[in-house]
């Protein structure tokens, strides 16, 4: 566990593929896929580039995040980019996403007690559509995300834990077992493949008690000169490099579901790294 915490500023989500996303009231993520509704959901990936390039590449980028002042960085420069501007799902407060290592687990959300943990459930499942009309009773988050994960080609075939691992860690690798599955089922070059690792033991160390949506952050944005289109000039400022010559990136991290649920602005966000040594994060 780390002492970090921060908020949500703002969430962001869109169906057709733009590079800025609208702003909404709230998201909902479901497990091992993604944001509900939004283009870059999925097992396999889904930005267009990378599709391009290998369609069988597992999905490490399901949840983009950016931190709120990058923006405020940028704006000093001259560049007015609100949030969701460069295409993130939620923009972050008081968090360095940049500098947390690989398999950190992010949670949204006041920290569930025994007598909230019934209120967080309810709470996503009546923010999702059709709940007021009875026909979600059978779709809350967890069901969603249950359903959706074994329903991709391959997931039977993922790991499902070992001896040792309690049914809460056990669930977690389950509910990413399409990606771990797409995984691996390709070959994945060799920062790919340390995302994978790490992403699989964060899964793999969830106790699984804890209700909040949650996601485990794969690696950084690599951005592309599609930024100059949305901003001339912008890629300039969220590409550059240290005094040592070495690239680095801007432009928000990637990261996969671990827990499906509601996010809201406004909402807290917990941060929980990984045990041991922290290596930076790297383009997925």
């Amino acid at each position: 566990m780390s002492d970090a915490r921060g908020m949500v500023a703002a969430v962001s989500r869109n169906d057709a593929y733009t590079f800025t996303k609208p702003n909404r009231d709230a998201i909902v993520l479901v497990a091992g896929i993604g944001v509900e509704g939004d283009v870059h959901a999925g097992v396999h990936v889904r930005h267009r580039g990378r599709v391009r390039a290998d369609p069988t590449q597992p999905n490490l980028r399901q949840v983009h995040l950016i931190q709120e002042e990058l923006f405020a960085e940028i704006a000093e420069k001259g560049y007015d980019v609100p949030a969701g501007g460069l295409g993130e799902n939620v923009t972050t407060r008081g968090l360095n996403l940049l500098g947390m290592p690989p398999g950190t687990i992010l949670r949204f959300g006041p920290p569930a007690t025994e007598g909230t943990a019934g209120a967080l459930t309810g709470r996503a499942a009546e923010s999702r559509p059709g709940a007021a009309t009875g026909s979600g009773a059978e779709t809350g988050p967890d069901v969603v995300s249950a359903r959706a994960a074994e329903s991709w080609p391959g997931a039977e075939k993922a790991p499902r834990g070992g001896e040792g691992r309690g049914k809460g860690s056990e669930a977690g690798v389950a509910v990413l077992r399409g990606v771990l599955a797409a995984a691996g089922a390709t070959s994945l070059d060799e920062a790919t493949a340390r995302a994978v690792a790490a992403v699989a033991a964060a899964a793999g160390r969830d106790a699984g008690d804890d209700p909040r949506p949650a996601v485990v952050l794969a690696g950084l944005r690599n951005p592309c000169v599609q930024i100059n289109g949305f901003r001339s000039g912008l890629l300039r400022e969220v590409l550059t490099q240290d005094a040592a010559g070495n690239v680095v990136r801007k432009a928000g991290v990637m990261a996969v579901v671990l827990r499906g649920g509601v996010i809201h602005p406004g909402d807290p966000v917990a941060v929980e790294l990984p045990p041991g040594s922290h290596p930076p994060l790297e383009r997925v």
